[in-house]
C-alpha cells in the first residue's frame, strides 16, 4: 500500500480546519454539529476524526493556529530597524492575515472576526479552550512587548513606558475593530491606521490642574 504524504496529510488538515472554521463562524460553536463540519468539508467521519476528536479539538486547533500566525508577524516586526510604528504594523498585521487565512463566508465576508467573537463567547464557558486562548494571547503579549521594546530601543517610546501597557492597549484596539467588522461589516484595514495614526499625533497639554 503507497505510503500517505506528509503534504496531502497537511493539505487535508487544512481542509478541515478552514470548514469547519467556516461553520463555527457561520452559524455559532454550539449550533455547528460534527455532521455539519463533514458536509462541509465533504470527507468522511473517519477522515475527520483521524485528526481531530470532536469539536473542542478543532476550535482549540484554529486558536492556536491564528495566535501562532499573530505571534510570527509581530516577532517579524521586533526584528525590523526600525519597528513599524502602531498606525503601520496593526492593519499590516491584519493585512497579512487575510492573506494567509483567506477564507470568507457565503457572500464573500471575512469570517476570522466572526470566528473571534464565538470563540470569546464560548471562553467564558469552556475552561479548556480558555486556556488554550490564554496561552496564546500570553505569547501575543509577549511579541508585542517586544515590539514596544524595538520603539524605546529606537527612541520613538520613553524609556520608562510600560511596554505590557502598551501591548495590552495595542491587542484592545485590534480586539475592538475585529468586533466592528463581525458586528457592522468589512472595514478597510486603512480605517485603522489612520485613526491609529491621528491619534499618535495628539500633543499631550500636560498635567490637568
Amino acid at each position: 500500500m503507497a505510503r500517505v504524504s506528509q503534504e496531502h496529510l497537511d493539505a487535508r488538515r487544512r481542509q478541515i480546519l478552514d470548514g469547519a472554521a467556516s461553520c463555527f463562524a457561520r452559524n455559532g460553536f454550539h449550533a455547528t454539529s460534527m455532521q455539519d463540519v463533514l458536509k462541509e468539508v465533504d470527507l468522511s467521519a473517519g477522515a475527520v476524526y483521524r485528526y481531530f476528536g470532536g469539536k473542542e479539538e478543532l476550535i482549540a486547533a484554529i486558536v492556536t493556529e491564528v495566535l501562532d500566525t499573530v505571534r510570527g508577524i509581530l516577532e517579524e516586526a521586533a526584528r525590523e530597524s526600525p519597528p513599524p510604528t502602531p498606525d503601520v504594523l496593526v492593519p499590516r498585521a491584519l493585512a497579512r492575515m487575510r492573506e494567509q487565512r483567506p477564507a470568507t463566508l457565503d457572500g464573500g465576508e471575512w469570517m476570522f472576526p466572526r470566528l473571534m467573537l464565538q470563540v470569546w463567547t464560548e471562553t467564558t464557558r469552556n475552561p479548556e479552550l480558555a486556556a488554550v486562548l490564554g496561552d496564546g494571547y500570553g505569547k501575543v503579549r509577549a511579541a508585542l512587548g517586544k515590539v514596544t521594546e524595538s520603539y524605546q530601543d529606537a527612541g520613538l517610546l520613553p524609556a520608562d513606558a510600560d511596554t505590557d501597557a502598551v501591548a495590552r492597549t495595542m491587542i484592545a484596539v485590534v480586539q475592538g475593530f475585529a468586533a466592528q467588522i463581525a458586528l457592522f461589516g468589512r472595514l478597510p484595514e486603512r480605517t485603522m491606521g489612520d485613526g491609529l495614526r491621528a491619534l499618535m499625533a495628539i500633543n499631550s497639554p500636560g498635567p490637568h490642574a
